[in-house]
């Protein structure tokens, strides 16, 4: 028997039913999603299925749910700590798995991290792309040889978008340009 032929306990494929969780998840088929869970977990490979779930977060759910993964993980860790209760026949940690396979047939969806991530890592090898000149300021060589200066960095370094203006942003940004000169008072930003 090779590694790759791993049945679970009712004789499936491994392979096959993970297969079967991740694209039910995907598709919001909960009551299938759930049977391929718990075939899993009951198979002893409940630790594979949270890898995966963990997965996921990025793959299939990402930027439309950015806060997933956080959920994900409070309830693995809920999972772990609850699992280390030997004693429990109930097996309530089984509520952290349900809890966290409804949650992500139920999210939101989008592929744009894994489409990312195989652009960016397949083409990498392929590219090689200049340094914006943005990049050099006074915090490099090639910036302190170009003259700079602080003013450069606030008006070019800083730049944010998109830029969500938080209250007291502007006033502190100006408390910085302020902080930001030499023990004479003159200002490093002539």
């Amino acid at each position: 028997m090779s590694k790759y032929d791993l049945k679970t306990q009712k004789g499936y494929d491994f392979f096959e039913v993970s297969s079967a969780m991740q694209k039910c998840i995907r598709r919001g088929r909960e009551a299938e999603a759930m049977y391929w869970a718990v075939e899993l977990y009951t198979s002893n490979y409940g630790e594979y299925v949270w890898k995966r779930l963990r997965i996921m977060c990025s793959e299939d759910i990402g930027l439309a749910e950015p806060m997933m993964p956080a959920n994900i993980w409070a309830l693995y860790e809920s999972y772990r700590e609850q699992a280390k209760k030997k004693e429990d026949k109930n097996e309530p940690q089984r509520l952290f798995l349900t809890h966290a396979v409804l949650l992500l047939c139920r999210a939101r969806k989008s592929r744009m991290i894994d489409w990312t991530l195989l652009w960016a890592w397949l083409t990498h090898p392929h590219r090689k792309l200049p340094v914006p000149d943005f990049a050099y300021d006074k915090h490099n060589e090639r910036g302190r040889q170009l003259k700079r200066s602080w003013a450069h960095f606030f008006d070019e370094g800083t730049v944010l978008y998109p830029h969500h203006d938080v209250e007291g942003e502007r006033e502190m940004r100006m408390q910085a340009m302020e902080a930001i000169s030499d023990p004479t008072g003159t200002s490093l930003f002539d």
